[in-house]
């Protein structure tokens, strides 16, 4: 079994890390090798080569056989271009001049392409990454947007029933209302007729106060009268002898009472 040039896996499980070895056709693929003179790390993008490329070239111009995956990545390296270039100076097509600027000229377009490549897979990234932020925030306007609505909606029917319940509580004040001022106006009119009854009764009480007034000055002097018509007889006693004694002297006086008398009994 001719040389190989293979990868050896190393790694976590879903993390595969690769050492990149020459080893005997013969031994199992994580056995035994030779010489290591790489790593390949195929997680990130672009993927993750170091390799010896002198070590490299050496085995494979020793006539060293690449598994498809290490050709690849020899191939990216450049190690198969040098190795045919080499080819050239052997036989006489290439000097090692020429040679060297040709690998150089492609090394250096390999490496613009590789970095276009990085620019490309940052910028993608950047726009993917701002795809999701754009998304996320419209998703976010959208749920605050309904959420929004939604507050708006429950404010609406708390303002609604807020209404509906004034309403009738107004509705069940008025006629309320309406007795206490039935019953404020009936309250009045009776304290109204009370007051105009209890001046009523004052303005009797004062008339018969009055009356009274007026009825005891009149009894007084009656009777002051008649405690003093005896004084008065006393000291009248002499003019009233005086007057009986000149009665039969006015003779037409007399005549004259009798006819009133006459027409008294007469009314009577």
């Amino acid at each position: 079994m001719p040389t190989m040039m293979r990868l050896q896996r190393h790694g976590k499980k879903g993390r595969p890390f690769f050492h990149i070895v020459i080893a005997d056709g013969r031994a199992p693929r994580d056995g035994r090798y030779i010489e290591k003179i790489g790593t390949y790390n195929p997680i990130p993008n672009p993927a993750e080569i170091v390799l010896d490329f002198e070590k490299a070239l050496n085995w494979l111009q020793k006539g060293a056989q690449p598994t498809d995956t290490v050709r690849a990545i020899l191939s990216y390296k450049g190690v198969l271009y040098k190795n045919h270039l080499i080819k050239g100076i052997k036989k006489g097509a290439l000097t090692e001049a020429e040679v060297e600027a040709k690998f150089q000229a492609w090394l250096k377009d390999k490496e613009a392409k590789i970095e276009a490549k990085r620019s490309g897979l940052a910028e993608k990234a950047r726009a993917d990454r701002k795809a999701i932020l754009e998304a996320e925030s419209k998703i976010k306007e959208e749920r605050a947007a309904e959420l929004a609505k939604k507050r708006a909606e429950e404010i609406e029917a708390q303002v609604q029933e807020a209404k509906a319940a004034a309403t009738e509580e107004n509705a069940e004040e008025a006629p309320a209302a309406e007795t206490e001022e039935e019953e404020m106006v009936t309250k009045e009119a009776v304290e109204a007729k009370v007051e105009e009854i209890a001046e009523e009764e004052s303005k009797a009480e004062e008339e018969k106060t009055e009356a009274k007034a007026e009825e005891t000055p009149e009894e007084k002097p009656a009777e002051e009268e008649k405690a003093e018509e005896p004084v008065a007889e006393e000291k009248t006693e002499e003019p009233a002898a005086e007057e009986k004694a000149e009665e039969p002297k006015d003779e037409a006086e007399e005549k004259e009472e009798e006819k009133e008398e006459k027409k008294d009994k007469e009314e009577k």
